[in-house]
């Protein structure tokens, strides 16, 4: 039955779906006033502004010739131009959400008893700590500009020129490459071993879930929920988690602190990734086509509940003339099983999983904000 849609067909029309979400989310939300409220009280608490960014970085010689070249690529589909014009218009405040998590847990949390220069902090947190900010923004962009590498077999003509695909190809990568090279320098800069240690073996993890992300085709079976948290906590929580955890170690917190951070790091970065693959299932309809990946939680739990061969066949129904998928169709066939209430239980449990850990720490107005932008994950 399935033989019309062949498995090499299937495969591209997956990595279709992931290239049509190839945009900028430095963190995801639903972006509601709500939530800007949340991050604009944050960010004065703090004494920081959204944007981690060094200006050092920002501002030298060689990212400001990448600036130039990036230019060539108007008019083309390559993802790093969207990725550029991210950063330019923030209109969701999804910008250095996870540094800003990082600066409100410091502040939430104060020096740890061993500490002995307090006198060292600004507003409550530590010069080490906003370092670590940035470093932890720096590496997630590098990684993000990265992921914006593109497969030029798969290039179509609506896409733009090869040559310019592949421009931006390498454009992606040594960009990336700065990013990241800048922030191995402030992270050896901070003199902390445990802390190069817990953001090496992040960085690691990243690769280890972007891997796990591109091998992953339409032949192989779906995952459950445990392997999908697995795969996700690698890819886009583990960097937030061990940050959290290294800023405690920046202020000589005990192990048990530690891992509460490591808790509250964890269950915020997976219960904002489910919000963000929740947002095309839960809105209201706003007239636009809908788009979605099919890695997307709901998705993937969809196809578990199913079985691979009813999703396959579910595929074919949804399948255009022109070899294209009806996200339309699609939507309606996701949501009509409990993929989408499924993955609103899973946000919900991170959501209340982050609360508890935040709550582990002593009352505060830091600590209230963290409680508010964990209290938004579960809001749609």
């Amino acid at each position: 039955m399935f033989g019309a849609l062949g498995g090499s067909r299937l495969s591209r029309l997956v990595s279709a779906s992931c290239r049509a979400r190839r945009s900028l989310s430095l963190f995801s939300s639903s972006g509601s006033s709500n939530w800007s409220k949340v991050v604009s009280d944050a960010e004065k608490l703090v004494g920081y502004p959204t944007s981690f960014m060094s200006l050092r970085c920002l501002l030298s010689d060689e990212l400001s010739n990448v600036a130039m070249h990036v230019r060539k690529l108007v008019g083309t589909q390559h993802p790093l131009l969207n990725t550029a014009r991210g950063f330019v218009y923030d209109s969701k405040n999804n910008l250095q959400m996870r540094g800003l998590i990082i600066l409100l847990l410091s502040k939430a949390a104060g020096p740890g008893r061993l500490a002995s220069d307090v006198q060292d902090m600004v507003s409550g947190i530590y010069p080490s700590q906003r370092n670590l900010a940035e470093i932890t923004e720096l590496i997630h962009t590098a990684f993000l500009v990265h992921r914006g590498i593109v497969n030029l077999k798969e290039c179509t003509v609506s896409d733009g020129p090869l040559k310019d695909m592949e421009f931006g190809n390498k454009m992606a990568v040594l960009s990336g490459d700065f990013l990241l090279a800048n922030a191995c320098t402030g992270l050896a800069q901070l003199n902390n071993t445990k802390v190069v240690e817990l953001i090496s073996s992040a960085i690691g993890d990243l690769v280890q879930g972007i891997y796990y992300e591109n091998s992953h085709n339409a032949e192989e079976n779906g995952v459950d929920v445990t392997s999908w948290e697995e795969q996700t906590f690698l890819s886009h929580g583990a960097l937030l988690a061990k940050s959290c955890q290294a800023a405690m170690e920046l202020a000589k917190h005990d192990k048990e602190s530690q891992k509460v951070a490591y808790k509250c790091g964890k269950h915020l970065s997976l219960g904002h990734k489910l919000n963000s693959d929740l947002q095309p299932f839960v809105r209201s309809n706003t007239g636009e086509p809908p788009s979605f990946s099919l890695s997307a939680a709901p998705v993937v739990f969809h196809r578990q509940i199913v079985g691979e061969e009813s999703w396959r066949q579910q595929l074919q129904q949804v399948t255009t003339l022109r070899n294209r998928l009806d996200y339309s169709e699609l939507l309606a066939v996701v949501k009509s099983e409990k993929g989408v209430s499924t993955a609103l239980d899973l946000c919900c449990y991170h959501g209340n999983k982050a609360l508890e850990a935040i709550q582990a720490f002593p009352s505060s107005q830091a600590r209230s904000v963290l409680e508010s932008i964990a209290s938004a994950v579960t809001k749609f």
